[in-house]
């Protein structure tokens, strides 16, 4: 079976990825000055584009942020009998 070669990233407009993430454009394009999507400009006049890639990617990282500040948080309500059970009798 032949080889295919990987298709090229797709690329979406800041709006398109503003709208993604329920965010301002202005947002998404901060996000890309950031590295924390990624992006360029191009054409002519340039414009700029995001990696799709990169959005999901974005996205299971501040769902990762998410899961671990809930746990955190979970983890400060609870006390030590909680987690742990009751501590052992200890017999004299």
């Amino acid at each position: 079976m032949p080889d295919t070669p990987p298709s090229a990233p797709r690329y979406l407009t800041p709006g398109q990825v503003a709208e993604l993430l329920a965010v301002p454009v202005e947002e998404v394009v901060a996000l890309v000055h950031e590295g924390r999507l990624r992006g360029a400009q191009l054409g002519s006049p340039p414009r700029w584009r995001v990696e799709e890639a990169s959005v999901n990617d974005y996205l299971e990282d501040q769902t990762e942020i998410a899961r671990r500040a809930a746990l955190w948080h979970q983890s400060e309500n609870a006390s030590f009998p909680e987690v742990w059970g009751p501590a052992p009798r200890i017999q004299r």
